[in-house]
């Protein structure tokens, strides 16, 4: 039995894979944390990014 099999790790607990994914951020606006665009460092959940997207500037094309 290896060293890393008999004591527990920080890393197997599951603690860390929460910071891996990315999911650190919430919407700005209401704090969901679900359905969040990140492109552009704009962190709003799809929701909000509906009803402000046109006074940031941003066009529907259909």
């Amino acid at each position: 039995m290896s060293e890393s099999e008999s004591e527990p790790d920080e890393a197997n607990t599951g603690e860390q894979v929460a910071k891996r994914t990315g999911q650190l951020e919430s919407c700005r606006r209401c704090g969901r944390e679900q359905g969040l665009v990140g492109k552009y460092d704009i962190w709003l959940c799809r929701q909000c990014f509906r009803e402000v997207s046109r006074s940031m500037g941003f066009r529907k094309y259909s």
